[in-house]
């Protein structure tokens, strides 16, 4: 499977796309609102990390 890339029209590997997000790693965040009658009655905020273990770890020379 392949993505369209948006710079210069290439295809790119699904395996290539998510080797580049797992070394320099992606935040996802969102925010859900549970809402009767507009009143709020839950406000969730959620926040992941997405990355290798390497690339976490620090770099001893």
């Amino acid at each position: 499977m392949t993505v369209p890339a948006r710079a210069g029209d290439r295809n790119v590997a699904l395996v290539d796309l998510l080797d580049r997000v797992l070394a320099g790693g992606v935040v996802v965040s969102g925010e859900i609102t549970l809402a009767i009658a507009d009143v709020d009655l839950v406000h969730i905020s959620l926040r992941t990390l997405v990355t290798s273990i390497s690339a976490l770890q620090p770099h001893h020379e």
